[in-house]
């Protein structure tokens, strides 16, 4: 079970088979004793999209449970962070190479490179929240 990213959220809209839950992303360290003294500790409200052939089961400003696994967390990152980083660091040594050593024309055209695979993220966005989707489970109140 250790696999799994859990938030627990409020539903806040329901269209179809579509949810949108709000959860309140908090730092590591709110739930410290001393947060009210310390200014480190922050947290945001975000609206998850959810695809759930049962949405018509949920009601608006019922409390749920979002799952997610950590792989795909990983895989999230590594597509935001890790895969810019590469396309950038191989343009800028290529281009290095090409330019003899200009480093302002590597270093625009690095920057640059980034833009195409911006944009086949932007192109493959449906089937990337497909793959990269939570689901969500009501909330036993006892």
């Amino acid at each position: 079970m250790a696999d799994i990213i859990k938030h627990r959220g409020i539903v806040e809209n329901i269209k179809g088979s579509h949810i949108q839950v709000r959860i309140v992303q908090t730092s590591a360290c709110s739930a410290c004793s001393v947060k009210g003294h310390c200014n480190a500790s922050e947290s945001k409200e975000k609206l998850i999209d959810v695809f759930d052939m049962k949405a018509s089961s949920y009601q608006i400003g019922e409390e749920v449970m979002l799952y997610g696994t950590t792989s795909m967390g990983m895989q999230a990152v590594f597509m935001a962070f890790g895969v810019p980083f590469l396309v950038m660091l191989v343009t800028l040594f290529l281009f290095m190479h090409l330019t003899d050593g200009d480093e302002l024309k590597s270093a625009l055209v690095a920057l640059l490179a980034l833009v195409p695979y911006y944009l086949i993220i932007y192109m493959c966005r449906n089937k990337l929240s497909k793959k990269f989707s939570f689901t969500v489970k009501p909330i036993k109140n006892n």
